[in-house]
């Protein structure tokens, strides 16, 4: 992939991390929402991607964890919805 590729990608993923954020800050949606999990997940995905491209280890490390507790929470959301049904 082109660096300016990765790097939209990763400038894309910022975008997003924050957009979430903003949206929990000011309560346009609660923090264990799918959307909101889902922004964090994608986000955290891209700038993985970039981060992994330029051998940034240390932002790898954090947005695969960040990936990881969206993964979860997601999971336990769906595990909850199912037992409602």
């Amino acid at each position: 992939m082109s660096d300016l590729l990765i790097n939209l990608t990763g400038w894309s993923g910022a975008l997003l991390l924050l957009l979430a954020y903003f949206l929990v800050s000011n309560r346009k949606l609660n923090g264990d929402s799918l959307t909101y999990q889902l922004l964090n997940l994608i986000g955290s995905l891209c700038l993985l991607l970039n981060a992994y491209h330029f051998g940034a280890w240390p932002s790898v490390s954090v947005n695969a964890v960040w990936i990881g507790i969206a993964l979860l929470t997601v999971s336990k959301s769906r595990a909850g919805n199912k037992k409602e049904e």
